[in-house]
């Protein structure tokens, strides 16, 4: 049976990005300095534009997009909603299967959706510079295309596994631009910091986040920009779930679940906030799934606290699961995994129970993407096969039960450009890791004191 998709036009590519502030149970939590007191916005405007820092503490429920924007989105918005027949019955599961494709973005991933208001907004600011930090390269690859659109020069600072096992997604940045750099550097104190404890280092999101803030601060004509973790970016990702309600409505069916992986928090925010809305609204609840991998498990085996966003303590504090701001994550395959945190938003509601989670294993996660692929034909990116596994998890459960569970998950990006680690999954060579927990003890012990 052939793919079922649901296509929006032009016309419904949203106007408005949904901001989840409003529709929390509780006020989230303030942002801190490293004295304890709460930061002021005029303290982040060294590495941010004043518009992005509007949408950073805005309590409205809609932001309006830019048009400039709007008309940028249009080169592959609205994304199509697909119904995964062949999926569905390759497990022989009463369950329904919608996927969400991000992966058609010119970037090829969901990154792209938060990459252009950032550039945009630097842009109308006077900035001329942006640097920032990737993991699997999609965000690179997405700032870079976006920059290049907007006449913004970017400089990424790659955490150098990536670097090392995805060359092609570096060579996608050079292609839009950019100047890429494997991190950690010896550009940077932190940089040279965890170059002198270990020259072996492979990097992490935390420390390339730390050398992109460290040069951000350091020059007028540049900012920071970050490609998950902070509102304005779960913000920005917000029109995939706006427009999956729409695609929803012709179906006839609604998500009784849904799956997105979490790293830093803009995958799942962006598809599962806006259907949190509803569910705020006292209409029929869904329920939303974060999954993360079993080697950097933040949400599932983290410490609810205040901690740093990067490995040197250069960002404020936010309240968020974390599993320490120096943890060094292993080299798996799901770069864009690989992250101590969580947003402050998904963390506030995985502590109130309002979302769920759930850590799974490399090699599962890799079986579940060559099965979509086998029968869907898209080879997902190592990211997007989490969610796929999760859901190919429930569809099974469903038919040990005879449920009829309406699953829907988000495809984040396409693996095209990760197909060394496939290789390395085919010859026998990856290898599944659960993180230790003495060692998550450890680390967890660095937090920061706070209160």
């Amino acid at each position: 049976m052939p793919q079922t998709k649901f296509l929006l036009s032009e016309n419904d590519i949203p106007t408005h990005w949904y901001n989840i502030v409003p529709d929390l149970p509780s006020p989230p939590e303030p942002v801190l300095g490293p004295d304890g007191k709460p930061v002021t916005p005029d303290a982040l405007s060294a590495i941010f534009p004043d518009a992005l820092i509007e949408q950073e503490v805005t309590r409205e429920r809609w932001v309006p997009i830019p048009e400039p924007v709007r008309e940028l989105y249009r080169q592959w918005r609205p994304t199509p909603l697909v119904r995964a027949h062949r999926l569905e019955q390759h497990l022989g599961t009463p369950a329904k299967i919608y996927f969400k494709n991000e992966s058609i973005s010119p970037a090829g991933s969901h990154k792209f959706n938060s990459a252009l208001p950032q550039a945009y907004y630097n842009k109308q600011a006077g900035i001329t510079r942006l640097v920032t930090e990737t993991g699997a390269g999609q965000w690179g690859s997405s700032l870079s295309l976006a920059g290049q659109l907007f006449g913004v020069d970017v400089r990424v600072y790659m955490v150098k596994v990536s670097f090392q096992q995805k060359p092609f997604r570096r060579s996608m940045m050079q292609t839009w631009g950019a100047e890429v750099l494997a991190s950690p550097t010896n550009l940077t104190n932190a940089g040279r910091a965890a170059l002198a404890e270990n020259p072996d280092n492979p990097g992490s999101l935390g420390l390339a986040i730390a050398e992109a803030v460290e040069e951000a601060a350091s020059r007028p004509d540049t900012n920071y920009a970050l490609g998950s973790v902070l509102n304005h970016v779960l913000l920005h990702q917000s029109v995939i779930g706006l427009e999956a309600k729409k695609q929803f409505e012709m179906t006839g069916d609604w998500p009784d679940m849904i799956f997105a992986p979490c790293g830093g928090g803009s995958n799942f925010g962006g598809v599962a906030f806006p259907f949190f809305a509803d569910t705020a609204a006292g209409k029929k609840p869904v329920r939303l799934v974060a999954v993360e991998p079993t080697s950097c498990p933040s949400l599932t085996r983290g410490h609810y606290a205040y901690d740093f966003g990067d490995t040197v303590g250069l960002t404020p504090l936010m309240k968020q699961y974390t599993l320490g701001h120096d943890f060094m994550p292993p080299s798996i395959h799901a770069g864009g995994l690989r992250y101590h945190g969580a947003s402050t938003f998904v963390s506030q509601l995985y502590h109130e129970k309002l979302i769920e989670a759930v850590a799974v294993p490399q090699l599962a996660t890799f079986d579940a993407g060559v099965t979509f692929a086998r029968t869907e034909g898209i080879i997902p990116a190592p990211e997007s096969c989490h969610a796929i596994r999760a859901t190919i998890d429930e569809a099974l459960r469903c038919k040990e039960t005879g449920e009829k569970k309406v699953l829907f998950f988000n495809l984040s990006g396409h693996g095209h450009f990760d197909m060394a680690s496939y290789d390395k999954y085919f010859a026998g060579q990856l290898e599944d890791y659960e993180y230790p927990q003495e060692a998550i003890e450890a680390a967890l012990a660095r937090l920061p004191k706070v209160g």
